[in-house]
């Protein structure tokens, strides 16, 4: 019997997969925990609101226009008169005056001199002498000019009155009375010039006192001696006066120049400086024998001086009274030149003529244009400018670049006035 084949019959079901877990790599992991699209839309969203604050912020506050107007101007001319017033302390702009004082410098300039003229210098031996008196106890009085010659027959002469005391007894026996004084040789020159020696009273002669009175010298005399000197003569002093007198003036005037230059806020008026010798001194007189000698002299500059601001100030008034209304006088080209017209320095004033130029602007109501502009653009703000009659140019500046309007806040408006 053939043997049959059991076959295992299954009711058809759907094939299924195998699924098999591997490891996945880090960079997928770190990928798959990205944000999601959702919090990036919303990251976005505030990003660009905060930017657009940040924006609005800068553009409310940063934003400024720079704006700079030339007005029309007239050249201006005009001719015054003031008076400077060295007893005036105040400025009267209505009376034309004001203060002016007087400043000074001196300058003392002192030199030596030689001497020369020329003289016999002679002068005389001096020395001192003791006299003795052996003629008796009484005192003797020699008179002034008394004459004692040496034992070589020099003369000399007592310039002074002396007493001569009597002598005294000791042990019967008379001790001469003495004293030292001072003589005179009678002539100069070096013959004089003695040593020690004894003298004589030439007036005693021929009576008993001419032995009993005589004196000694125990040094020798000094001083006689007659040779050339110079000395001092009036055309050596005039001279000297004459040097000085050109340089101490012209140094004394650059010494106030100097002073007055360094002084920016004065003026002085040049036709009032007056330089002056004030003072001359010499330590020597003619016939003084000298080799040489010092002068001295003294200047003294002075000059009316006045403040360039009360000047200015009194200009700047006159200005105002002469020019229409609607205009302004454009300080910084103000000029001033003065001449003196007529000067009395005993009374201490001065009329100045004054030609002064200067340019006036017309009057801009600066707030006004600045309301006129808030929220105009750069092509409104020039048009309507130069429709201005009264403004000749115009210079427009927006900041930052991204402005396109003036701002409509005035304080943020920067509106210049240039005058050229």
């Amino acid at each position: 019997m053939q043997e049959k084949k059991v076959v295992d019959i299954f009711s058809p079901q759907k094939e299924e997969k195998a699924f098999v877990f591997k490891k996945k790599p880090e960079a997928i992991i770190k990928k798959e925990k990205a944000p999601r699209p959702a919090i990036k839309g919303i990251v976005w969203v505030f990003g660009g609101g905060a930017l657009i604050l940040v924006l609005t912020f800068l553009f409310l506050n940063l934003a400024t226009a720079k704006i700079q107007v030339w007005p029309e101007t007239e050249p201006l001319s005009l001719k015054t008169k003031v008076t400077v017033d060295k007893t005036a302390s105040l400025a009267d702009f209505k009376a034309a005056l004001i203060p002016g004082q007087v400043f000074e410098k001196t300058k003392t300039i002192t030199e030596k001199f030689p001497a020369t003229g020329t003289v016999l210098k002679e002068t005389k031996a001096q020395g001192t002498l003791r006299v003795y008196n052996e003629y008796s106890t009484s005192p003797q009085v020699l008179v002034a000019t008394t004459r004692f010659v040496s034992a070589n027959g020099r003369l000399f002469r007592t310039p002074t009155r002396v007493t001569v005391p009597g002598g005294s007894y000791q042990g019967g026996k008379l001790v001469p009375g003495e004293t030292d004084i001072e003589v005179v040789a009678d002539q100069p020159g070096e013959d004089y010039n003695i040593g020690p020696s004894t003298f004589s009273i030439p007036g005693f002669a021929g009576t008993e006192k001419y032995t009993k009175f005589y004196a000694k010298s125990f040094d020798s005399m000094a001083g006689g001696q007659v040779q050339e000197a110079t000395q001092v003569t009036k055309e050596d002093l005039g001279k000297a006066e004459s040097s000085l007198d050109k340089r101490a003036k012209t140094e004394s005037e650059e010494a106030l120049i100097t002073a007055l230059e360094a002084e920016k806020e004065i003026n002085y008026i040049k036709k009032t400086l007056l330089t002056q010798v004030v003072e001359t001194l010499s330590l020597a007189r003619a016939g003084d024998k000298v080799e040489s000698f010092n002068f001295q002299i003294k200047a003294k500059s002075e000059v009316l001086i006045f403040q360039k601001e009360d000047l200015e100030d009194f200009v700047k008034d006159f200005i105002v009274s002469q020019i229409g209304e609607g205009l302004n006088l454009y300080a910084p080209s103000l000029k001033i030149e003065y001449d003196a017209e007529t000067v009395n320095l005993e009374t201490g004033k001065v009329i100045l003529s004054l030609d002064i130029s200067a340019k006036t602007y017309s009057d801009l109501d600066l707030v006004s244009l600045k309301n006129n502009l808030r929220g105009k653009s750069l092509l409104e703000t020039k048009i309507f400018l130069e429709n201005q009659p009264a403004i000749t140019k115009t210079k427009i500046e927006f900041w930052p670049f991204w402005v396109r309007k003036v701002p409509q806040d005035i304080d943020k408006i920067e509106l210049q006035l240039r005058v050229d």
